[in-house]
């Protein structure tokens, strides 16, 4: 595994994510270990078990389970990103637990080189958010687990987000081409880029067209059975980071940084005034950030209760 040029994936979990600045950087992966600690307390990480990270991104999840199960857990590591997959392995060389790491470079919907009822759990974070067929990657999901294992995963939910980009719109085009104060239009441009703007746009993107009861449904139809659904919203005032960070980072791989929006569809003019407004209101503390996270669980029946074929 030799691919290091860097992709929108890799691109967004080690720069765009925490803007490149290492004193945000430890604060986000706090977060990112509690995701992983409350998916991996479902799955009941035992000695001896294969576990499959599917989307495993810089390892995170997976490091945890080893760390938390030790040495006789193996783990089967997925990514459909080259460069994340060998970042991931460098990872494991380093923390010495390669013999226990194994790494696929597959998608979500095809997982090749996992064979059918071969892993005892399934762990997922953020990853069938950006899967064009979501079906299909939760049949593959049934497929290779073992009867009686069980599936956790974490995934954003970010169609509110486009529907406020969408109400903005409204209110801009409402002000028809000529507003007295242009700072909602700007605002508009600079959201639109990281976020779709009309219902069209968001049925479109995989990101956006699919929400936290879209999840159960796929598990029901899939075959799974216990299954639990917990919607998590935070709206809270957290530690911001610099306003200069802020610029770099994005909210999500498929999403430009603002900084780089600002350089390449905005008038030096029309920077300048928007981040005039923006800024002191960022800086203030003042400003609440929301998260939604669906943490979805579930469980693929026993021998004993699948259905049987006619």
């Amino acid at each position: 595994m030799h691919d290091t040029q860097s992709d929108i994936w890799s691109n967004w979990l080690l720069n765009h994510r925490h803007g490149g600045d290492p004193r945000y950087e430890p604060q986000l992966r706090a977060e990112m270990t509690g995701y992983a600690d409350r998916l991996l307390d479902f799955v009941g990480l035992e000695p001896h078990m294969v576990l499959a990270d599917i989307g495993t991104g810089d390892g995170l999840v997976a490091f945890r389970a080893i760390e938390r199960a030790g040495d006789a857990l193996r783990v089967l590591m997925t990514d459909i990103s080259a460069p994340m997959l060998w970042h991931a392995s460098e990872r494991a060389s380093a923390l010495a637990i390669s013999g226990q790491c194994e790494f696929l470079q597959c998608s979500a919907e095809k997982l090749e080189g996992i064979e059918s009822a071969s892993v005892d759990a399934i762990v997922m974070r953020a990853v069938l958010a950006y899967v064009g067929d979501k079906p299909a990657a939760m049949r593959e999901l049934f497929r290779i687990l073992k009867p009686g294992g069980r599936l956790a995963m974490a995934e954003p939910i970010l169609r509110d987000e486009a529907l406020e980009v969408c109400a903005l719109k409204k209110i801009v085009d409402a002000e028809g081409e000529n507003p007295q104060d242009p700072f909602f239009s700007l605002l508009l441009r600079s959201r639109a880029a990281q976020f779709p703007d009309t219902a069209e746009k968001i049925r479109s993107l995989p990101i956006t067209n699919y929400g936290e009861r879209d999840l159960v449904r796929f598990a029901i139809d899939t075959g799974f059975t216990d299954i639990h659904l917990e919607l998590h919203i935070d709206v809270c005032r957290s530690d911001s980071p610099s306003w200069e960070t802020f610029l770099r980072t994005s909210p999500h791989p498929l999403a430009p940084p603002l900084e780089w929006i600002l350089e390449t569809q905005f008038t030096p003019e029309e920077r300048h005034y928007l981040e005039s407004r923006l800024r002191p209101v960022f800086e203030s503390g003042q400003q609440f950030g929301a998260s939604r996270i669906a943490y979805l669980t579930a469980q693929k029946p026993h021998l004993s209760d699948m259905p049987r074929r006619a």
